[in-house]
C-alpha cells in the first residue's frame, strides 16, 4: 500500500514537474508610441526582445512570419488593438499562451518603456517597465525588461493560463452544456499532414469523433448503414517548430466546416492552432493537434446539439 502511494506520489510529482517545464509559447507585438522622437525606438524595443526571449529556453516564440499569416499584416501594425479583451481570439490564431504589448513614452529626458504580459486563456494582465537615460543604450537595456518579464510570467504562470488542461472535466463541462438537447447522427473527415506528408492516423479526426461518442452523439462513418445529419470536414497540418535539450515543439493548425446534410447549410467555418511538446517529434505533433481539437470541440459539439 505505502509502495503504491509512493508511486503514485511521484506520477503526480513528475506529471506537475513536466507541465511546469513545458516552454511557454509568446508572441511579442510592436510596441506603440506616441512620440514622433520614438518612433524608431518602439519596433527596436518589440525585436530586441524578440530576441532576447527567442534564446530562452523556457519559452516558445510565434515568430513574425507566423504571426503575419495568422493575422494578417495589417491587423498585425494595429498592435494597439491587442488588449485583454481580444487575447483570447490571437491565442486561437497563433498558438500563443502569452502576448507581450507595450508602449514607449518621453518623461522629461529619460524614456519609459511598459510592457503588458497577458495570458490568453484568462486574459488576466501583468506589467512591466524600465527606465532608459539619456546615456542607456536599448540594446543593454531591453535584455533586463526580457529578464522582469520572464521571471514575471513563471512565477505567475498558474495565474495567467489557467489551470492545466482537463480532458475529463472539459467533457463534463461539454455535456452539461447540451443537457436535453437532441445528439443527431455525426460523421467526421478531417485528413492530416505532417511535414507535407499524409498521416493514416489522423489526431484531429479520432480526438473529435471521441468527444462526439463520449457525448452521446451517434458516430457515423462511409461504411455504416445510418446517414449522418451532421458533416464535420476540414483538414489538419502539423510541423516541427523547435527543439530546446531534450523536448521538441509541435504546432498545428486545425480548420473544419460543421454542414447540416438535410439542406446543405454550413452552421460553422472555424479553425484553432495548438502547440505540443514532448521528447518524440510526432507525439508532440498529435498532442498540438489534439490541443487544437479540444478547444474546438467546445464550439462544435454544443452547435451540432439539437
Amino acid at each position: 500500500m505505502k509502495t503504491s502511494l509512493l508511486g503514485a506520489a511521484l506520477l503526480a510529482f513528475s506529471s506537475f514537474a513536466a507541465v511546469a517545464d513545458t516552454p511557454l509559447s509568446v508572441a511579442i507585438f510592436d510596441f506603440q508610441t506616441g512620440d514622433d522622437t520614438l518612433r524608431e525606438l518602439a519596433p527596436k524595443v518589440s525585436a530586441l526582445l524578440n530576441v532576447e526571449f527567442s534564446t530562452d529556453a523556457r519559452f516558445i516564440m510565434v515568430e513574425r512570419g507566423e504571426l503575419e499569416k495568422a493575422l494578417g499584416e495589417q491587423e498585425l501594425g494595429l498592435s494597439s488593438l491587442v488588449t485583454e479583451g481580444t487575447a483570447a481570439k490571437v491565442g486561437q490564431l497563433t498558438g500563443a499562451t502569452l502576448l507581450v504589448t507595450g508602449r514607449v513614452m518621453k518623461v522629461d529626458r529619460d524614456t519609459i518603456v511598459i510592457a503588458k504580459l497577458i495570458g490568453t486563456e484568462t486574459s488576466r494582465v501583468f506589467a512591466e517597465k524600465i527606465i532608459l537615460t539619456p546615456s542607456d543604450s536599448p540594446v543593454t537595456a531591453i535584455p533586463q525588461l526580457e529578464k522582469k518579464l520572464a521571471a514575471l510570467a513563471l512565477d505567475n504562470r498558474a495565474t495567467l493560463l489557467g489551470k492545466a488542461d482537463d480532458p475529463a472535466a472539459r467533457l463534463a463541462a461539454l455535456k452539461r452544456s447540451i443537457e436535453g438537447k437532441r445528439r443527431p447522427a455525426v460523421i467526421v473527415t478531417i485528413p492530416e499532414q505532417h511535414f507535407g506528408r499524409p498521416v493514416i492516423d489522423p489526431a484531429a479526426e479520432t480526438e473529435l469523433s471521441l468527444i462526439f461518442q463520449e457525448c452521446g452523439f451517434a458516430l457515423v462513418d462511409a461504411k455504416s448503414a445510418a446517414k449522418p445529419e451532421i458533416e464535420i470536414t476540414g483538414e489538419a497540418f502539423s510541423e516541427r517548430g523547435f527543439q530546446k535539450g531534450g523536448l521538441i515543439g509541435c504546432k498545428a493548425r486545425v480548420e473544419i466546416k460543421v454542414r447540416r446534410v438535410s439542406d446543405g447549410a454550413i452552421l460553422l467555418a472555424d479553425r484553432q492552432v495548438g502547440v505540443g511538446v514532448d521528447l518524440a517529434e510526432h507525439i508532440a505533433a498529435k498532442i498540438a493537434l489534439q490541443n487544437a481539437t479540444r478547444a474546438l470541440a467546445d464550439r462544435i459539439v454544443p452547435l451540432a446539439a439539437q
